[in-house]
């Protein structure tokens, strides 16, 4: 019974990796992530005066929700990052000025393959202010 549970969970894992189109070394990679806060630190190479240049913060399937930049006087940008429950890709992502005030807001489409296709701005009243389209080239080198 035991053996029959353990091998629908890797058979549910393995599904669930091939529909979301990550690698083995991608879900290694995510589940290390899991509840992880990351902060990264800047010195001064004069006065070796040390300050917070970067934080990141991970939910608990290990995918980046908050993203937030410093400099020496404080909070340059902050980003959080929505996903689509379906495909695990990030459908959404609020960019914040320095007095945490939504500045733009970014939408993404993504190709069959997974790779993204669109990314719509918005302005923080939601008016659609840019549309950038990916495009892709192999060369044959």
């Amino acid at each position: 019974m035991k053996q029959r549970i353990a091998c629908l969970i890797v058979m549910l894992i393995c599904a669930t990796a091939a529909y979301c189109q990550l690698t083995p070394e991608q879900l290694a990679k995510r589940e290390r992530r899991k509840n992880l806060t990351v902060k990264e630190w800047n010195t001064d190479g004069k006065s070796k005066t040390k300050w917070l240049d970067h934080l990141t913060v991970y939910d608990d399937q290990g995918r980046k929700v908050e993203e937030i930049e410093y400099n020496t006087y404080g909070q340059v940008e902050r980003v959080t990052c929505e996903y689509d429950e379906v495909t695990g890709k990030v459908s959404k992502e609020v960019v914040y000025d320095d007095r945490n005030k939504p500045v733009r807001i970014r939408k993404y489409e993504y190709n069959p393959d997974g790779t993204k296709r669109r990314q719509y701005n918005y302005m923080p009243n939601g008016k659609l202010y840019s549309v950038k389209v990916f495009e892709y080239i192999f060369s044959d080198k």
